[in-house]
């Protein structure tokens, strides 16, 4: 017995990708020729990506610098300004993945980087708190659109087995902002600041960056695999047929409501976003405060900028060996696990050696820490593993991004004056919240096998109901793949731990 066609309801309903390719595969590409396709997108988009979140996160942590170069705020206000980006996050981020997904995804990102990039510049003539914290909150906004489009973009154009390793390429851009931002921090620090104070200096140069790479944005990185103007007809069709057997979709420009309840009802949701919170509270309090850690170990400021360097290598490193694993090994949980554990070690020996004079036992300690960096990688490569359906990608990828901010905020507070030099309290919760990311990580992989043993038992009965052949079960699963049905819709779908 044939499965049945809905091809008609496909077309309405389905992905952009079932303008160009169809409901069945009808072209098929040898090994040589997708690798050679592979190739091509390589040079281009994980690039690109890479230059919009390095840019991303050296304009994120540009305050970081601007803290021991002179900026005016301090305190309990400069804590305040450090939130106000994340608030700005918080409350464009689930209208900002809406208003991409009716408009040209890679376009609109592009709008957001020149906007912020000019918002950069601005900083660079604020003077009071007002201002700054205003500034602040609208590069926010700009940049709360940058991880959710690259995302979605990467999982269009590669399949699951080489997701996590793309996702790590422009990921590790963190690490590497913490090497170039330091050593540009430093070069300026030998500026008198006669004409300008250096940290203005810092955002002046940055804006014109972020501007520069929204232009690049503009015209080379490509919005989907339908419409990819570096791919000839025949590239984009391959592109496609690539990603088919995935099942996790492509492009889809309406907007579904029922997608949307679907995330919020699915358990694995809100384990993603409790390990993204339990990243990112260490997170949102380390990156505006490990530099002013160091400080404390009793080093210049000067000094302070280039000892604070190597721990952007060692997220490097961990980013791209937790990448290289998860597709390697078709696991997305276990690098968490792995990750978090270093960094553990790290803020032990933080504790532990506090007030001992050992600089080099506490500056080892905080370039473990580094290790966790690749954690959040892992968990947006999860979630382009694990969701299919456009309108709940969107979802998910939204959520998990407020709740980085969330995380982020509260970070900003674990720090507090009051507990300066030591941060002994925030130093403790961070052991506390990466112990449970362990426990988390190890849930979400538990149900992801489950729900997979349960998937295979669902489609063998579906053949013995409906008599379907191989062959036939290969056609079902080739007229689903750009249906947009979710996850759970479609029993072809299968999850990656």
């Amino acid at each position: 017995m044939e499965p049945t066609d809905d091809s008609h309801s496909d077309l309405a309903n389905g992905d952009e990708a079932l303008r160009l390719v169809g409901t069945q595969a009808k072209q098929h590409f040898n090994d040589e020729y997708n690798i050679k396709l592979r190739k091509k997108l390589d040079l281009v988009i994980p690039t690109i990506a890479a230059a919009v979140y390095f840019t991303q996160f050296l304009d994120k942590t540009s305050l970081n610098y601007a803290s021991i170069m002179g900026f005016p705020i301090t305190n309990q206000e400069y804590n305040l300004v450090s939130m106000a980006f994340y608030l700005g996050f918080i409350v464009w981020e689930f209208p900002t993945v809406y208003i991409a997904q009716k408009l040209r995804l890679a376009k609109y990102l592009s709008a957001n980087i020149i906007v912020w990039g000019v918002i950069l510049i601005l900083h660079g003539t604020a003077t009071s708190f007002g201002a700054f914290f205003a500034l602040r909150f609208i590069l926010g906004m700009c940049e709360s659109c940058v991880a959710p489009i690259l995302i979605l973009i990467i999982s269009m154009f590669y399949k699951k087995d080489e997701q996590a390793t793309r996702i790590a390429y422009f990921y590790m851009m963190l690490g590497l902002t913490q090497i170039v931002g330091g050593f540009i921090a430093y070069a300026i620090s030998f500026y008198d600041g006669a004409r300008l104070p250096p940290y203005k200096i810092v955002y002046f140069l940055l804006g014109g960056l972020a501007i520069l790479v929204g232009i690049v944005v503009l015209i080379w990185l490509p919005d989907s695999p339908v419409n990819a103007r570096m791919l000839s007809v025949e590239e984009r069709i391959a592109a496609l047929e690539r990603v088919r057997n995935d099942q996790g979709g492509t492009e889809n420009k309406k907007f579904k409501k029922d997608q949307v309840i679907e995330a919020l009802l699915d358990i694995r949701t809100w384990l993603v976003v409790i390990a993204t919170m339990l990243t990112d509270i260490p997170s949102g309090g380390l990156t505006n405060f490990s530099n002013i850690i160091i400080k404390n170990f009793g080093y210049t400021s000067r000094q302070t900028l280039v000892l604070a360097t190597p721990s952007g290598l060692v997220e490097i490193v961990s980013v791209l060996i937790c990448g290289w694993y998860s597709d390697k090994k078709g696991e997305r949980m276990l690098p968490v696990i792995w990750a978090t554990l270093p960094t553990l070690v790290g803020m032990a020996l933080l504790i532990g050696f506090n007030g001992t004079n050992q600089k080099g036992v506490l500056l080892f300690g905080t370039y473990l820490i580094g290790t966790f960096g690749s954690t959040l990688s892992t968990i947006y490569a999860y979630n382009a593993s694990n969701t299919s359906g456009y309108t709940k990608k969107l979802t998910i990828n939204a959520l998990t991004l407020t709740f980085f901010c969330i995380g982020n905020i509260i970070g900003t507070e674990i720090f507090q004056p009051k507990d300066a030099p030591a941060y002994i309290p925030g130093k403790t919760a961070i052991m506390v919240l990466l112990t449970i990311q362990i426990g988390v990580a190890y849930l979400l992989r538990r149900i992801n096998m489950r729900m997979n043993i349960q998937r295979q038992a669902m489609v063998q009965e579906e053949k013995l109901r409906k008599g379907w052949t191989d062959v036939d079960v290969q056609k079902e699963r080739e007229r689903r793949a750009f249906a947009d049905m979710t996850d759970k819709q479609n029993i072809f779908f299968v999850y990656t731990a």
